[in-house]
């Protein structure tokens, strides 16, 4: 049965509630202070990520109300369109605001406004609350020929998440495309909630497969350890055997890993984490991990082409489901996962994989963009599309 999620009971109004807020840059102080307040901000929302991402600039903003009240802030990137001082502005899983308040105009339109001074032609975003939701069961009861996640009845659908997809229409936003057409970051994810949990409740979540060959990892010696910068040439040459067997292309260099491992980690140490499956001295697979607040993201795998049958890739996730938990994490967040439910898709055997760890494939709200007003801001816009796609 399709239940409705249960949103936390409204914040008494404060009496600046109906003010518009000013937007203004914040400091990296101010800004980390307030995600650190809020602890449910994506890690592409920390100041860390602004240097990860090196062909864009960045700028950190926060509403701010007339008592001194920040009720929201955002990271935004802005990239340069070629042989032109106009910028296509982008809040990577953001900005981190109330998306459950009705009166978004309050603070939607100040942040256009603003980006729109800065010199951009259209801005996208990417809310936070999810739309709906199928635990483990659901999806794989209903797998077969030609089958989409979307045409199963979802386990849980977010009110405040169906709300708010209307409200941005109403206003002129548009949804990006979908994983294939638009959108940076996944819309399906597979999150494994961990909040109340504990480790035998997910060691029982697990299905009967990932027990046996979490079991079957640890009988033939393989062994989980962290790994250092040093190991990340290892991450990536796994890597891009593993985009070749499976037939995709993250299309990222190792000095991408390198600059975000620095990043991340110098911002706050152990933000981002390299695990190493070893066999008989040899790396076999090698995952990353994100912690930012209250969440933990499994970011990207990589593994061998042989000696799969000692499981190395279910050996990590579990030694890392344990670390987040340790961590005091509420989510595991396992990243981006197929819309498709039909078996013989190649990509099937990745959803299938994360499956077995009895979570729930996610469908977030994705990413809106809009273009902003403006004497031939739209013509612009729908020439940077075309230069992305052919990018």
């Amino acid at each position: 049965m399709c239940a409705l999620l249960v949103n936390p009971a409204p914040r008494p109004r404060r009496q600046d509630q109906d003010v518009e807020p000013a937007v203004r840059a914040l400091s990296v102080a101010e800004y980390r202070n307030f995600l650190y307040r809020h602890g449910r901000a994506s890690f592409l929302q920390y100041p860390s990520w602004a240097e990860v991402k090196d062909l864009w600039r960045s700028e950190r903003v926060g509403w701010h109300h007339p008592d001194g009240h920040m009720s929201g802030a955002g990271l935004v990137l802005y990239r340069q369109f070629p042989g032109t001082r106009k910028y296509f502005a982008y809040l990577p899983e953001g900005p981190v605001a109330d998306w459950s308040d009705p009166r978004i105009d309050l603070w939607l339109q100040p942040l256009v406004r603003h980006l729109k001074a800065a010199g951009a032609f259209a801005v996208r975003i990417r809310p936070a609350p999810a739309y709906r939701r199928w635990d483990a069961a659901t999806a794989k009861s209903a797998t077969g020929p030609g089958r989409q996640i979307s045409d199963v009845l979802a386990t849980e659908v977010d009110p405040v998440g169906a709300a708010l997809a209307d409200r941005l229409r109403t206003r002129g936003w548009k949804r990006c495309g979908g994983e294939d057409d638009g959108d940076a970051q996944p819309r399906h994810v597979f999150r494994v909630p961990m909040a109340g949990r504990s480790l035998d409740d997910l060691w029982a979540g697990l299905n009967q497969e990932w027990r046996r060959n979490v079991r079957k990892a640890t009988k033939a010696g393989v062994e989980t350890v962290e790994g250092s910068a040093a190991d990340l040439p290892e991450f990536h040459r796994l890597l891009c055997l593993t985009e070749e067997r499976d037939g995709f292309r993250l299309g990222r260099s190792l000095a991408y890993y390198e600059r975000q491992y620095r990043a991340l980690n110098a911002e706050e140490p152990g933000r981002m984490r390299l695990y190493l499956a070893v066999h008989q001295g040899e790396v076999l697979a090698a995952h990353t991990m994100v912690v930012a607040g209250k969440r933990v993201w499994y970011q990207t795998g990589a593994s061998a082409d042989h000696r799969r049958e000692v499981r190395p890739s279910n050996a990590l996730q579990w030694r890392m489901m344990c670390d987040a938990h340790a961590l005091g994490a509420d989510e595991y967040d396992m990243r981006g996962v197929p819309s498709t439910l039909d078996p013989s898709a190649r990509s099937f055997g990745l959803l299938r994989w994360k499956l077995g760890t009895g979570g729930h494939v996610v469908e977030t709200l994705g990413e809106w963009e809009a273009p902003m007003d403006g004497y031939g801001n739209a013509a612009l816009y729908k020439a940077f599309q075309a230069y992305l796609a052919r990018r």
